[in-house]
């Protein structure tokens, strides 16, 4: 009967995971339309009027609070693997994938298709960046599938407003 001798590490030993370059520029996509997201979602919140406005009014702030609560989940994430999330304006600006969200008023119907459109683009930048997150860090991949799980949940809710059958 073996015995196998415990070998303790020494601190140097235990240095914890880092994210490479391409794991943080990944994330930080993520993090962007997140943030893009969020606002847009606010914008459309503020200004969607007509038939359905109080409940499409209501639903908009629930893809609002998901977008900054995912949002922040990514750039604390990217903190942890000592990653530098960058969230100011004019790099959410120049760097988002997502379609400029119109100004002024817009009807239920249009806000309906709008954000369902931008919710569909950040999912695309979930999908895109998944096989390389999860090559270099699981733990990091199951966070965008719950993100990825949550947004097309929150899409199929939205865009039912406007389904006719």
């Amino acid at each position: 009967m073996g015995t196998t001798a415990n070998k303790r590490r020494t601190d140097a030993e235990v240095t914890g995971f880092h994210a490479s370059p391409e794991l943080n520029a990944a994330l930080q996509r993520v993090l962007v339309d997140l943030i893009e997201l969020h606002l847009q979602g606010k914008q459309a919140h503020w200004n969607v009027v007509g038939t359905n406005f109080r409940d499409l009014h209501l639903q908009l702030d629930e893809v609002a609070d998901f977008a900054r609560t995912g949002s922040d989940t990514i750039a604390e994430r990217m903190r942890a693997l000592d990653g530098v999330p960058d969230g100011r304006s004019d790099t959410v600006a120049s760097s988002t994938t997502l379609p400029e969200f119109p100004a002024y008023e817009r009807s239920t119907g249009d806000v309906v298709d709008l954000i369902t459109a931008r919710i569909y683009a950040v999912v695309d930048t979930l999908r895109d960046v998944h096989d390389g997150v999860d090559a270099e860090d699981p733990a990091t991949a199951d966070i965008l599938h719950e993100l990825t799980d949550g947004l097309e949940k929150l899409a199929w809710l939205v865009k039912s407003e406007n389904r006719k059958v």
